[in-house]
């Protein structure tokens, strides 16, 4: 058996609780790994998860004992229907904390967007989908955590308990208009982070001084009150973006609002122009900063906010089928959805060519690929 791995695996998972009681013939850490495993390989829930250990045994026993064999779907289902999500994610980002590719030292933050995604197959006729909110590294490719919201309650209430299991020194958090509250930018900056929020309707009135601020600064071509401007531009199966993205020192107008926003100290605004078959669509987005008017940095943090749907949300449904998944009893939605979560991290570390689809392909067919996402040797 390779040492290496049950060390560092239980090392990690060694803190979670196992919920049964009785004598057992599968350990918990066991039926853990094999879900890793078949989840990297494309198993898409507890049935695959089963027929993964049957074809893989022989392999799997190289690392773990399963001396009674593969347990049963419906065992795998009910020990991630009843293990605790908050010590589940604990011991998944230790372990994926080990062996994450290294920040890159050249960026002054870290990315960490904020943003909910509901989990459309989890709900029925009596109860709504589970929806969570989730923080990510965008840099990284790393889950950072996830907080589901409570069936009676929305995101603005949810954020805060996520905000709690992050390091937030050196990261700047990206939420969009849901979170921007006066009480999340306050958490964000004793915490010791930084905030880039969205701005809506739902803050009207700083809303509307936002955008005479930048209606009237665009009308000078952004020469005066201190405005910096960035512009990029895409063409990609033809369609066009080009994107403009401002930030400015809080106008004195505004003075009022950094007494009810802790840390307020810059403003900014994103505007998308996509051009497409002769069509034009352009989106504005409205913003307020915790630190001084970067206006590149800014433009990261925005763009590094929209790769959460791409890079995080989009994934889960279309390469994890997420929104297909039919898992609705006790935990097991919040922690099936981020043990997909992790395995995403996991095949984000791995640098070789090949879209996520196409490297759970390879790992089902290549166990020494597997091995590789694994960190195995």
């Amino acid at each position: 058996m390779a040492t290496n791995l049950a060390g560092a695996f239980n090392d990690h998972f060694s803190s979670i609780q196992d919920p049964r009681t009785r004598p057992v013939d599968y350990p918990l850490h066991d039926i853990l790994f094999l879900a890793v495993c078949a989840t990297i390989a494309g198993a898409d829930g507890p049935t695959d998860i089963e027929e993964f250990g049957h074809s893989h045994l022989p392999w799997l026993r190289r690392f773990i004992p399963l001396t009674h064999g593969i347990p049963s779907h419906d065992t795998i289902s009910r020990i991630f229907l009843l293990i605790k999500p908050q010590a589940f994610q604990r011991a998944f980002l230790g372990w994926i904390e080990t062996f994450r590719v290294a920040e890159d030292q050249a960026s002054e933050f870290r990315f960490v967007p904020i943003d909910g995604k509901t989990l459309r197959g989890s709900g029925t006729q009596e109860f709504r989908p589970l929806h969570s909110v989730s923080a990510w590294a965008s840099q990284q490719g790393v889950t950072l955590g996830q907080k589901v919201v409570d069936k009676k309650s929305n995101e603005i209430k949810a954020i805060p308990d996520l905000l709690k299991m992050l390091e937030l020194r050196g990261a700047l958090v990206t939420i969009d208009a849901m979170g921007c509250q006066k009480e999340i930018a306050k958490n964000i900056v004793q915490d010791g982070g930084e905030y880039v929020l969205a701005v809506k309707e739902n803050q009207p009135n700083f809303h509307a001084a936002l955008e005479e601020f930048f209606d009237e600064a665009m009308e000078h071509d952004f020469e005066e009150n201190g405005c910096r401007v960035h512009e990029t531009n895409e063409v990609s199966r033809g369609r066009q973006e080009t994107r403009q993205f401002v930030t400015a020192p809080l106008p004195e107008k505004m003075t009022k609002f950094k007494k009810q926003w802790c840390g307020l100290c810059s403003i900014g605004r994103a505007m998308s122009l996509v051009e497409r078959d002769g069509k034009e669509t352009i989106e504005v987005r409205y913003y307020i900063l915790s630190i001084p008017p970067k206006v590149k940095v800014f433009a990261g943090a925005v763009r590094g906010h929209w790769s959460i749907e791409n890079s995080l949300h989009w994934v889960l449904d279309v390469v994890f089928h997420e929104d297909a998944s039919q898992i609705r009893m006790g935990h097991g939605p919040e922690n099936f959805g981020f043990l997909r979560r992790f395995v995403i991290s996991l095949l984000k570390q791995d640098t070789s060519e090949g879209s996520l689809r196409r490297k759970r392909k390879r790992a089902a067919w290549d166990t020494d690929f597997l091995q590789k996402v694994l960190k195995i040797v």
